[in-house]
């Protein structure tokens, strides 16, 4: 499964080091607007659309990644984690699939 900072850049059709550069930016507290108006050459020129966009799907994948985590606990201290169940899981793609495949285990 490719890391999140190389899903992103696939979807924007850019290249990871532009995405990794605006990631490391955003998790630095740096704004949009900021790196749109001030850092575009650190991000390859990405653009003010593009990198909301990245904004935005990065949230949601990390939040994806953290749920995927704690539903592979859960299950996994249930003793019910199959290893069919756990590669399910794992190539989930949406938050509504993870929650489809973690409905049968909710304690």
């Amino acid at each position: 499964m490719p890391s999140i900072e190389q899903r992103i850049a696939d979807e924007l059709a850019a290249k990871k080091e532009q995405v990794l550069a605006a990631v490391e930016m955003m998790d630095g507290g740096a704004t949009v607007p900021f790196i749109a108006r001030y850092r575009k050459e650190a991000t390859g020129g990405l653009t003010d659309t593009q990198l909301r966009a990245l904004e935005e799907r990065l949230s949601y994948l990390r939040e994806l990644e953290e749920r995927r985590a704690t539903i592979l606990k859960t299950i996994q201290e249930q003793n019910q984690l199959t290893p069919e169940l756990e590669q399910s899981i794992l190539s989930a793609e949406t938050r509504a699939r993870l929650e489809d495949l973690y409905l049968p285990y909710k304690p």
